[in-house]
């Protein structure tokens, strides 16, 4: 499988604290049927000033520690992006963190505010799909005003956003409330791809097998592996079962 965010980078967000950890979460996510990760580390001014830049090398030095530690997973540079009027800086500077590309756009992982979706949310979209950039929205089932209604989040998918859901909610790692609306996301067919949102091996780990056998059960082998391989897969350019 091919996961689309997760937070494996040491010492660069609230995920990995140290290379000891980010490889045994990279030994986690292999033993999970994972072969290839995007890197996606908050991008989140005054928080976590990451950009494409400083994510890359941090990949760079991940990526020999895995060849040297003999893991074999394949990983990407890339990021989650805070909603915030940053995001117009991060794309004329050149220092946005891309996914890849999708249909012509560029795809980047979009993060909400965890409480609610702020006024001007759409308009800040709406400039993204202009200059050609396609968000990807992290966890929408996880904000609390998309959990009480459902249909705040159908705008973003009309405009042509597409919505990641960690596999964590449709297997109820979040709770009741977090599993029902991802469901009800699916049953409207708003769900783009499944991915981990890996954080750590106590309590955010991947679970990205079980979310696929959740998935198979609900929905068929197809939908899983649109939502966890083929997606993926020709977001980052791959092949897909490559």
């Amino acid at each position: 499988m091919i996961d689309l965010h997760c937070h494996y980078l040491p010492a660069i967000d609230d995920g990995s604290p140290s290379m000891a950890d980010s490889l045994e979460l990279a030994r986690a996510a292999v033993a999970d049927g994972i072969t290839h990760a995007a890197m996606t580390p908050h991008i989140h001014s005054g928080r976590y000033d990451n950009t494409r830049t400083s994510v890359e090398a941090v990949t760079v030095q991940f990526r020999k520690a895995l060849k040297e530690a003999n893991i074999p997973l394949q990983i990407f540079p890339a990021g989650e992006v805070r909603l915030s009027a940053d995001i117009i800086d991060l794309l004329d500077q050149d220092e946005m963190p891309f996914l890849g590309t999708y249909d012509g756009f560029r795809v980047v992982l979009l993060e909400f505010p965890y409480a609610q979706i702020p006024l001007g949310t759409e308009k800040l979209v709406r400039w993204l799909l202009a200059n050609q950039v396609r968000p990807l929205i992290a966890h929408p089932e996880r904000n609390k005003a998309v959990m009480q209604n459902v249909e705040r989040i159908a705008p973003y998918v009309s405009m042509g956003c597409m919505m990641q859901v960690t596999a964590a909610s449709l297997v109820g790692g979040f709770g009741p409330a977090v599993q029902e609306c991802a469901e009800l996301m699916l049953d409207r067919g708003w769900i783009s791809l499944v991915a981990s949102d890996a954080h750590n091996m106590e309590h955010r780990n991947s679970r990205l097998t079980e979310a696929y056998e959740w998935l198979v059960a609900r929905g068929g082998e197809l939908l899983a592996e649109n939502y966890t391989n083929i997606l993926p897969s020709r977001i980052l350019g791959l092949d897909a079962g490559s």
